[in-house]
């Protein structure tokens, strides 16, 4: 059966990009993502009605959780999560941790049809970026938690307690923060990258990586074009041409691969050497090729600065249970003890002292706790409206497809 095309006009634009596209194998291993993502604005785009209705919590009865996440994004020692055992022993609940996100859009096209319906996306809590929060938010795809089950909320920094798109934080709470910034492989570019225009050096041609997030990526172009991502004093103009030149260096073949946090293997494999990336992932690469090959800063004209964020999804049964979780993450020892794994920003006031015990080499470290200095030089990519966030993706997307 032959289904018609979605009558949004942003829809009919890609699809009609990727009908023009030739699609080689490389440009099919780009677009595998862009091809999830398009699925995920059509359903944004078309979604109307009624909202679904929570499920009925059962965690009073049932001593399991779900929790899908990023991969490099707990402590690890072997096969097991230390902080997620100590959980299981204090609470009597059974964890099973998924590492199953890769970046938000691909993530939501996987589980938009049965969030759109209430129904159970096998996750009781995920964690997802600030944007896409805000997006399920809206579309009433999240659960309310109960403040009084969590009341560690009270360690959340201050400056992340009333965010735009969840004032009250009653539909999310912050996991981890973090930059996106330049990595490198030392032993072949000694001299670092300090701006994202060092990645167009010829000498990189076809080494390059980029992230698939959007506003990582050309949140970064824009800040080397002069552009503070964050202000609302910036549109169309200032976009189309950040997109222009991510287009110049991916028709040129100077960048290789625009991916999720599966770049990690394009570092590891040597099949890029330079790359824009998140800022905590990098010291995990490290550790998985064991040494100090990969370096990591952020560019001379600023990164990037964003929150992945628990939320429970609609359909999950078991929200009192991820309340549980999120109260204990949000025990300063606890993140701290993450944070000291994952070198992310830890959301969780208190916890820099808890790793003065824990290790104290850690308590300057400015991908954990950045200093007003480092903060400076990294900018929230400002809350786009849905025409923005429509027109914009459909920019970023078509680049990937060869449009």
């Amino acid at each position: 059966m032959t289904r018609p095309l979605p009558q949004d006009p942003m829809i009919q634009r890609l699809i009609q990009h990727a009908s023009n596209a030739s699609v080689s194998r490389r440009t099919m291993m780009q677009t595998a993502g862009v091809a999830a993502a398009t699925l995920a604005l059509a359903a944004c785009s078309t979604a109307a009605g009624s909202k679904p209705t929570a499920a009925t919590d059962v965690s009073s009865t049932t001593k399991t959780l779900n929790w899908a996440n990023w991969s490099y994004y707990l402590d690890l020692k072997g096969k097991t999560y230390p902080t997620l055992v100590a959980f299981e022993k204090q609470t009597g609940i059974t964890v099973n941790y998924a590492v199953a996100v890769d970046d938000n859009n691909t993530y939501y096209a996987k589980v938009k049809d049965q969030l759109a319906l209430g129904q159970d996306i096998g996750a009781d809590t995920v964690c997802l970026t600030d944007w896409m929060v805000s997006r399920l938010i809206g579309l009433g795809y999240t659960q309310k938690l109960d403040h009084s089950k969590i009341p560690n909320i009270s360690n959340l920094s201050a400056s992340l307690q009333k965010p735009d798109f969840d004032p009250g934080r009653d539909y999310s709470l912050p996991w981890q923060s973090g930059f996106a910034g330049l990595c490198w492989n030392k032993e072949k570019l000694p001299n670092g990258l300090k701006n994202v225009s060092d990645l167009w050096d010829p000498a990189l041609k076809g080494k390059v990586g980029v992230l698939s997030e959007m506003r990582d990526t050309i949140g970064l172009i824009m800040m080397e074009q002069g552009v503070d991502v964050a202000s609302k004093n910036w549109g169309d103009a200032q976009f189309s041409k950040a997109i222009d030149e991510f287009r110049t260096q991916v028709k040129s073949g100077q960048i290789r691969n625009i991916k999720g946090n599966s770049y990690a293997d394009d570092l590891k494999s040597g099949d890029t050497i330079a790359a824009i990336v998140w800022s905590g992932d990098v010291t995990s690469i490290n550790g998985e090729v064991g040494g100090d090959k990969f370096g990591f800063a952020l560019p001379e004209t600023g990164g990037t600065l964003w929150s992945d964020n628990y939320i429970v999804p609609i359909g999950s049964s078991k929200k009192a249970n991820a309340e549980k979780l999120m109260n204990y993450y949000y025990e300063p020892e606890v993140a701290a003890t993450v944070a000291a794994f994952v070198n992310y920003i830890t959301p969780v006031t208190g916890a820099k002292e808890a790793m003065a015990k824990i290790d104290p080499s850690l308590v300057d470290n400015q991908l954990i706790f950045p200093d007003a200095a480092t903060l400076a030089k990294a900018k929230i990519f400002r809350t786009l409206t849905n025409a923005e966030q429509s027109k914009y993706t459909v920019e970023f997307e078509s680049v990937g497809l060869g449009a």
